[in-house]
């Protein structure tokens, strides 16, 4: 069967097998939903300053 410098290994393998699962479960469902909705928020306010300077520009004149 398996020495134990071999079952040593395979827990080893085991373990970063499943912490990278893990991990990217986490990143798929919270971290990047996160990501890209901040960076649309962003965006759109970006937008609504740009529409709100030229209403303010186009006013004064």
């Amino acid at each position: 069967m398996f020495e134990f410098d071999q079952y040593l290994g395979f827990l080893a393998f085991l373990g970063i097998l499943t912490l990278g699962f893990w991990l990217m479960i986490f990143l798929i469902t919270f971290i990047v939903p996160y990501w890209i909705g901040g960076s649309l928020i962003e965006r759109l306010n970006e937008i609504k300053e740009e529409k709100k300077a030229k209403r303010d520009t186009a006013t004064r004149v």
